[in-house]
């Protein structure tokens, strides 16, 4: 499935080399290092000086040819836009110098690949390029480091001397550059004379190597004018042998540094350069919305600490690191990678997971202090984290997380409750920073509030954790109960009815008003998950009150919010009454008076509402409901209806002749899928980017779509979105939305479970899988509790590998199961099973860290 990028499919590529939590270094298209996002933010554009790796091939003392390691600089011939525009391609690209005119790229997230050939240079280079990424262990998912493997091949008829040499820029103006030594370990570290605590601008990084003999450091270069130090470098390297080291005792400015490491390879034979770039940032502060002097005074600190760097407090404990655990950390990697690709799932559907996944690589995410909590944005600017505060109801699309790495998800749900709840039950959708301070608004949104009991709900059932369930239950009751209550300002379900109509906040940064099919299906959701989690702790009485909300809501919705095509949004648009009851003493979220934020005086309509559209969302919850298997929340013929119309009215194969007064991520005649059609009547001013196509959307629609059987128009619309990402003119390992990395792209990870219609309920011990699609031979990643690995079924029976930790389970459900006859083994041993109610039952828990075999008899 090896999806090859050449020529001016290279040109947007940057690809993320970074731990959770600790930013990333991006791998070009071409080889380039770009995008120097390792210092506490996003820095998109940028370079890090002349920084970059090149080989040279000599035989018998003589250089045969030397190269930078870089294909074909394609782009911006004229200067880069914003910086140098005018003044021609920049010398530091290295476009100037000679390089590899063949290059592929191989994008396998996490693992990147480029190969590089040339007939001028005796030999052919594959580039390994990771960060280690690891299902349910986050630390060595977190360290902040960039790894590299060079393989030279020498395809000559003799003996070569192939010698590398990696270069990297201090980070810091004033730059002191010493050796650093170790066993099977020899690098550079870059740093200054500043003090490093709580200094929020203190950064350092380590260029390191495994190689400990025939290496060379240059810890400066030459010190001169104009452009001495690159000449000086450049004659240096194409001289005979290794360059001869260079050092200073006075610190410098703007200095670089350049580990040269050599190695003989025989004909037909294969040498390996290792090496790792890894940055240290370890204090920031909230620049953006600085800790005010009363908060300091109630105890809040200014200065927070990243939580890479109690784990390595300097770039060279995480470059160690990194090359002593090298072998492990790659294997692991390797093996998530080789699960996720040996899927037989669509190949659009396996490149979207791991394309969007990577978000959890890049700045777009922070782990902070000793515990490591849990922090996102929603995704970055080119120099700033776009809309702050692990924006909740974009944050619910997200579904890598609560799988891959359970533990940051459950801390997510720890602190909405801890720091954001409001006494009244009111959950504000905003995380401020340093944590403990006030939230960064003061409301409450429908899809995030009502999202966040249904996630509870997942992250219960993803671990089995039933003490962690009961700590946050009184939390999440009073989440789901805010709806109720009388002095409530937005007054969502004031009447108890079982139907959200007040003025209700939520995604697309606006209010509706009045009772619609989007909004309302959060809180049937909320209602079935809160009615199982009460029920399982003794509390029957308030399960039976909120099922009975949820059947009046179901019956009422059905009723009245569908038209025979579509779910809609009920509302008079020309009732200016419906806003009057929102004074100028209960503001809205943008802190005006709701009625005039509203109201349009010359339309005499409300703004920004969905009316008779045909809106993307209108069934999304149901999205949710479908993978935690919480039942239908909307009639299940409607519910298709609704699906088809969707995708009738709103996927567009063609832009070309679309109207589109927002932002614009499909252009031309590209394919997508638009927030909000309007085949019946429109709002003279709609909701807000109706026209726009965003790729989160767009994927819980086709998940949803599938997760319904209708399979092929569910891939029709990942395709269009794919297509978009092609290398040439957008990045495919960079999805944006209100900003690059964007956040809520990573709901693509919902098709893992709906393609494998797996079910877990870990509070029980179970699993199981029901492929929605008839292969004879199944086979899919899966990330549960506390282990990870693959499922393979077929007609033989069904295979659970597991590649990282340990599973126990008292169930098993399968496929095919009706009158078959099986035997069951774990880690090699029989294993006692029967079975029942189309489950394979357990007579023991059973407890395994390599398989789980089920083999059907006839």
């Amino acid at each position: 499935m090896k999806k090859i990028y050449k020529g001016a499919k290279l040109n947007e590529i940057s690809f993320p080399l970074g731990g959770i939590g600790t930013g990333s270094v991006g791998l070009g298209g071409n080889g380039r290092l770009v995008d120097w996002e390792i210092f506490n933010g996003a820095n998109k554009h940028s370079i890090c000086g002349f920084s970059h790796f090149a080989i040279k091939a000599e035989r018998r003392g003589k250089v045969l040819d030397a190269r930078v390691l870089q294909g074909d600089y394609t782009k911006n011939y004229l200067g880069q836009p914003g910086g140098g525009f005018g003044n021609g391609i920049s010398n530091t690209t290295m476009a100037g110098f000679p390089h590899f005119k063949n290059c592929e790229f191989r994008g396998e997230f996490p693992i990147a690949g480029i190969s590089l050939s040339d007939d001028c240079f005796p030999g052919k280079i594959e580039l390994t390029a990771f960060n280690p990424f690891i299902p349910q262990n986050a630390d060595d998912a977190g360290i902040p480091a960039a790894f590299f493997e060079y393989a030279v091949t020498n395809d000559s008829d003799a003996a070569l001397d192939y010698i590398v040499a990696a270069t990297a820029k201090n980070p810091r103006d004033k730059s002191v550059n010493v050796p650093v030594d170790g066993e099977g370990f020899c690098g550079i570290h870059q740093s200054s004379e500043l003090n490093v605590d709580d200094d929020c601008y203190f950064r350092e990084q380590t260029i390191a190597t495994d190689a400990t003999t025939d290496v060379t450091r240059q810890e400066y270069w030459y010190r001169g004018m104009w452009y001495d130090n690159i000449e000086t470098y450049w004659n240096n390297f194409t001289s005979p042998s290794l360059p001869d080291p260079r050092r200073y005792e006075e610190p410098g400015n703007n200095e670089h540094s350049t580990i040269y490491v050599r190695k003989r390879a025989k004909p037909g034979e294969t040498v390996k350069f290792r090496f790792v770039i890894s940055g240290n940032c370890p204090y920031f502060t909230n620049w953006w919305n600085p800790v005010k002097d009363e908060e300091k005074a109630a105890g809040i600190k200014e200065i927070m600490k990243n939580y890479y760097s109690y784990r390595f407090p300097t770039s060279v404990d995480s470059a160690k690191y990194a090359l002593a655990e090298w072998d492990r950390l790659y294997k692991s990697t390797k093996a998530f990678h080789d699960a996720l690709f040996s899927s037989t799932l669509p190949e659009e559907v396996v490149e979207i997971i791991s394309t969007t996944v990577s978000v959890l690589k890049t700045p777009t995410v922070l782990r902070i202090g000793e515990k490591g909590d849990f922090y996102g944005w929603e995704g970055l600017t080119e120099h700033s984290g776009s809309c702050e505060g692990t924006c909740e109801h974009v944050w619910t699309y997200v579904y890598s997380t609560c799988f891959l790495f359970p533990e940051l998800e459950r801390n997510l749900r720890e602190n909405e409750y801890k720091y954001d709840q409001q006494e009244t039950g009111e959950v504000c959708f905003r995380t401020a920073l340093p944590f403990g301070r006030k939230s960064v608004v003061n409301r409450g949104c429908v899809d995030g509030q009502m999202g966040g009991v249904m996630k509870v709900y997942r992250e219960w059932k993803i671990s089995g954790d039933d003490e962690w369930l009961r700590s946050i239950w009184g939390n999440v009751k009073k989440a789901l109960e805010y709806a109720w209550l009388p002095e409530a300002h937005d007054m969502w379900d004031h009447d108890k009815d079982g139907v959200i109509e007040g003025r209700q906040h939520h995604t697309l940064d606006t209010e509706l008003f009045g009772p619609n099919s989007w909004l309302e299906g959060f809180y049937l959701g909320a209602l079935r998950a809160a009615s199982e989690m009460a029920r399982y702790l003794g509390e029957n009485e308030s399960a039976d009150e909120y099922d009975a909300l949820f059947e009046k809501g179901k019956k009422w919705t059905d009723e009245n919010l569908f038209n025979g095509e579509y779910y809609f949004h009920k509302i008079d648009l020309s009732d200016k009454s419906i806003l009057e009851r929102y004074s100028e003493n209960n503001p809205d979220l943008l802190g005006g008076n709701t009625f005039d934020q509203y109201w349009n005086e010359e339309t005499g309509q409300i703004n920004y509402q969905i009316g008779e559209g045909c809106e993307i969302d209108q069934v999304l919850a149901q999205w949710h409901a479908d993978i935690l298997h919480l039942g239908d929340l909307y009639d299940s013929k409607h519910l298709k209806t609704a699906l088809r119309s969707i995708y009738k009215y709103n996927f567009k194969k063609s832009m070309r002749n679309e109207y589109n007064p927002y932002r614009v991520f499909c252009v031309n005649d590209e394919a997508g899928t638009i927030m909000c059609s309007f085949p019946r009547k429109r709002p003279l001013i709609p909701i807000l980017t109706s026209k726009e196509t965003m790729h989160g959307f767009e994927f819980s629609f086709a998940s949803l779509l599938i997760s319904r059987g209708m399979i092929k128009e569910g891939l029709e619309v990942i395709r269009g979105v794919r297509d978009r990402y092609d290398g040439e003119k957008r990045n495919p390992w960079n999805e944006v939305e209100c900003g690059s990395n964007y956040s809520r792209s990573m709901s693509s990870f919902s098709l893992l479970p709906i393609f494998s219609g797996m079910t877990f309920d870990m509070s029980r011990g179970h699993i199981g899988f029901a492929p929605i699609e008839g292969r004879e031979r199944f086979k899919c990643l899966w990330s549960l509790a506390k282990a990870w690995g693959t499922v393979t079924i077929d007609k033989s029976g069904a295979s659970l590998d597991v590649l990282g930790g340990k599973m126990t389970l008292r169930s098993l459900a399968l496929p095919g199961l009706r009158g078959k006859t099986i035997s069951v083994s774990a880690d090699g041993r029989r294993v006692a099973a029967t079975i029942k109610s189309g489950e394979v039952r357990f007579d023991e828990p059973v407890t395994f860290a390599k398989k789980l075999r089920v083999s059907f008899g006839k």
